[in-house]
């Protein structure tokens, strides 16, 4: 197949409309500090000077966010860019391949779940720092309980009981 001018533009045209696996992780991280704010897009939308269909596309990865842009969400949602492209709390995310996969991170999937958001907010309601290790320290020894008996830790198998 010969390369012309217009199959290169064609291929730069299909490349350009296939979200980047780089946008879309910071897309859900944006939505997911959002949501954890209890933020409405429509009120992001306002804040940074766009319409809510716009913040849709940046949560989802179809339009990439400009670093000023990037800038200004990360004020109005009182965090740096850098959270954006963090995996955790201490390290950024790696992107070598750009093969990234929000939904293969347990913890990226249970904080976008309804029960992770939720626990969360009310986590940040506590502002006893004791309180909260206490809680932190409780839930680890319950993990490690549960662990220890061999209890399936799959959201499919809820309901079962094990001896």
């Amino acid at each position: 197949m010969i390369a012309t001018p217009a199959r290169h533009m064609e291929t730069l045209m299909m490349n350009a409309k296939t979200p980047n696996a780089i946008d879309i992780y910071v897309g859900s991280r944006v939505r997911m500090r959002r949501q954890l704010l209890g933020l409405s897009q429509e009120r992001l939308a306002d804040q940074i000077g766009v319409t809510f269909q716009q913040v849709q596309k940046y949560e989802k990865g179809l339009n990439r966010i400009g670093a000023s842009r990037l800038q200004r969400i990360a004020e109005v949602l009182s965090t740096s860019p850098s959270f954006f492209f963090q995996q955790d709390d201490s390290e950024p995310q790696s992107f070598a391949g750009s093969e990234v996969s929000v939904a293969a991170d347990p913890v990226a999937e249970f904080l976008h779940s309804k029960e992770g958001l939720a626990l969360n907010r009310a986590f940040l309601q506590i502002t006893d720092t004791q309180l909260r290790e206490k809680i932190v320290a409780l839930v680890k020894a319950m993990a490690q309980a549960q662990e220890g008996r061999g209890v399936a830790n799959d959201r499919s198998k809820q309901g079962e009981t094990f001896a």
